[in-house]
């Protein structure tokens, strides 16, 4: 097991800058803007020969309890109970502040070795940052560049002298054993053909990200499935920033959840952070396997929800809808009712999508919305056999023919599955430009209802064979 690396410090030190150039990957949002990060965030890193992980912290404040900030704090200061070391970061270029004494104090006490890291080392005049950096009295400042990468081999020497070599290096084969084996599991999963799999495995790690518009409850469900408080929520809307992922065991299958800040309408968003939040948004949409879109059960089906959701489709993945807070709910069984028909009639290109009522504040149905995630992740992996399409296909084509266009009846003449995640048939047929849409359609509706696909994007692509005798010219 590799030792756990908090990096804690007041707002605006690049604590972040810093998480980002140890895991080798822009992962944490960074600006300008003081107080980016909210929750805490824990990933792989690697510093030389050292490897361990690294968790980025909200910036530390002194703030009440309930407030905003003061919940920031109070995720901080579980990482640094989780930390077996500390990197207490501090900004060189605009020297000490009270909140660093202030902070350095709690840090101290915590009894955790600590690296005082002197991060923008390489501006001008930071040098009597780092003699002010003394009077913390936690040991020499190591002088860094996170943004621009010096100062990196002074800081893995001062990790190995505050823990100690055993403990640095302590478990680096294993480290490197997992990492080996953990680069095999995303080349299978990412490189590898899946359809090369037969049948469904459920030993592979399921990738879920939940979305929705903001204060919808998404990162309250979150914590309600896995049990924690581990994802910071409060009433305020639009409190996550960054996308986080969280590790769990569901039923012995193992499961990384991505939580993502809310989606407001393009014409709302002004701010270069919350642009930079949804892009990051997105981005654990494209990275996810399944997608649970939480819609406010008060106010929902929203512009924005059904934006959401044909976003969520077009881009492949698999959805899921869950109707939360429905402990507010006065009149249950009516609404669900009517919510289940408009799921219906407003999201036709996923028809049959599991949508499951659940109140992440009372844990209500969540094992409800895990039995529709597992169903749906396997009809979006689900294969058929090309026997069994063609005599599908031939039913159809009876009672339903192709139509005629401009005098010529369309002849389709062969179907096959080229892909899984989501299912993609292709349709052979004599001249698929011509190929109405609504037929298109049909055959959509068709495959889902005959082999039971309910919820997932369907894709048709249309082929024709080529002549062999095209081109040539005619004998006389």
């Amino acid at each position: 097991m590799t030792f756990k690396v908090a990096i804690i410090g007041r707002p605006n030190v690049g604590k972040s800058t810093l998480f980002n150039r140890l895991v080798g990957r822009k992962l944490a949002l960074v600006d300008d803007t003081p107080g980016v990060t909210r929750d805490r965030r824990v990933h792989a890193a690697k510093l030389y020969d050292l490897h361990f992980d690294v968790i980025d912290t909200a910036g530390f404040e002194d703030a009440g309890a309930s407030t905003l900030p003061g919940r920031m704090r109070a995720q901080t200061e579980i990482a640094i109970r989780e930390a077996d070391l500390i990197f207490f970061t501090i900004d060189a270029k605009s020297g000490l502040l009270p909140d660093d004494r202030t902070f350095a104090e709690i840090v101290r006490k915590s009894g955790k070795p600590v690296v005082l890291v002197a991060n923008k080392a390489e501006a001008k005049g930071a040098q009597g940052g780092m003699l002010e950096a003394w009077e913390l009295g936690l040991g020499e400042p190591i002088p860094v560049s996170a943004e621009h990468g010096q100062g990196m081999p002074d800081l893995r020497d001062a990790v190995i002298e505050a823990l100690g070599e055993a403990r640095a290096f302590g478990e680096d084969e294993d480290t490197d054993d997992e990492d080996a084996a953990a680069s095999e599991v995303l080349i299978g999963e990412d490189i590898a053909d899946p359809d090369a799999e037969p049948s469904y495995d459920d030993t592979k790690p399921m990738r879920i990200a939940v979305v929705g518009r903001p204060n919808a409850g998404k990162s309250t469900l979150i914590n309600a499935l896995i049990g924690e408080e581990r994802l910071l929520t409060g009433p305020e809307a639009g409190i996550t920033r960054d996308s986080i992922s969280v590790d769990w065991d569901w039923r012995g299958r193992r499961i990384k959840l991505f939580d993502t800040a809310g989606m407001r309408r393009k014409a709302r968003i002004h701010e270069k952070l919350e642009v930079m939040s949804v892009q990051d948004g997105l981005r654990a949409i494209r990275f996810a396997e399944i997608v649970i879109i939480v819609f406010d059960a008060t106010i929902p089906f929203e512009k924005q929800d059904l934006q959401i959701a044909d976003l969520i489709i077009r881009e492949g993945r698999a959805p899921v809808i869950a109707f939360n807070k429905w402990d507010l709910i006065d009149n249950p069984q009516e609404l669900l009712a009517e919510l289940r028909e408009k799921t219906e009639r407003l999201l036709p290109q996923a028809r049959g999508i599991q949508a499951v009522p659940v109140s992440a504040e009372t844990g209500r149905g969540l094992d409800k919305l895990m039995d529709a995630v597992l169903k749906t992740h396997k009809v979006w992996n689900s294969r058929v056999s090309t026997g069994k399409l063609n005599r599908w296909l031939e039913a159809i084509l009876t009672h339903h023919p192709p139509p005629a266009v401009a005098g010529r009846r369309l002849k389709v003449k062969y179907v096959t599955q080229a892909k899984t995640r989501p299912p993609g048939f292709v349709v052979q047929c004599s001249r698929p430009d011509a190929m109405p849409q609504s037929y298109v359609r049909y055959l959509s509706n068709s495959l889902r209802e005959a082999f039971d696909m309910p919820g997932v994007p369907i894709r048709i692509a249309l082929r024709t064979s080529d002549n062999p005798f095209a081109g040539r010219a005619k004998k006389r």
